[in-house]
């Protein structure tokens, strides 16, 4: 999987979010290798946006199109402050991945000089501890081209009540050994908080 990030302040959430719906409309039958998209914006007017893709090579036929390169110029005068990209050749796929039955999105970008540890901390916890956090329906992490160690990671929850209450919850201790260990190999860290998540596939 290849994963395309966007992300800046958004002027009109609306007007995006129609643009979005004519993007799958009009423009998403011919993109493919498309495998899903999840957008939003936070209560700071922050977008965030997930592109998935099969391959890089998808992505950047996608991108070469005419139609999408027209959509975006439009898309484009919606963002204020213009739009960062990140694209994300290594990606790793949790539970269900990405799911559009998600009722709450949450997004974590961050940074972390020790990529294999932290995949290595992450993926024990769902081996060995498979049946906490059920609120948790999958989640998507994505290391950011360019070999800093910044990433993106995406957590698809039931909703954000059950999100909250699963937070303070009780794990069992191994596992929050674990999980205070991998956030010591974290720095600049950041959440954005997706509470009405715009959530598109491939009909």
């Amino acid at each position: 999987m290849f994963v395309q990030v966007f992300q800046g302040q958004i002027g009109d959430a609306e007007q995006m979010r129609e643009a979005l719906e004519d993007w799958t409309r009009r423009l998403a039958p011919g993109a493919d290798g498309w495998l899903g998209s999840t957008v939003g914006v936070t209560d700071d007017g922050t977008l965030i946006g997930i592109a998935r893709f099969e391959s890089a090579e998808a992505a950047r036929r996608n991108s070469g199109r005419a139609q999408q390169g027209e959509w975006f110029s439009g898309v484009e005068k919606l963002f204020p402050e213009g739009v960062q990209f990140h694209d994300c050749s290594d990606v790793s796929v949790a539970r269900r991945g990405g799911s559009d039955e998600a009722g709450f999105v949450q997004v974590m970008q961050g940074r972390t000089g020790d990529v294999a540890r932290l995949r290595e901390m992450t993926s024990s916890l769902d081996r060995d501890h498979p049946d906490i956090r059920p609120d948790l329906l999958g989640y998507i992490t994505a290391l950011h081209d360019g070999g800093d160690g910044a990433f993106t990671q995406v957590m698809y929850f039931t909703s954000e009540e059950e999100a909250r209450a699963g937070e303070r919850g009780e794990i069992p201790a191994e596992a929050a050994e674990v999980l205070r260990e991998a956030m010591e190999l974290i720095q600049d860290l950041r959440y954005y908080d997706l509470r009405e998540p715009w959530l598109h596939s491939p009909r």
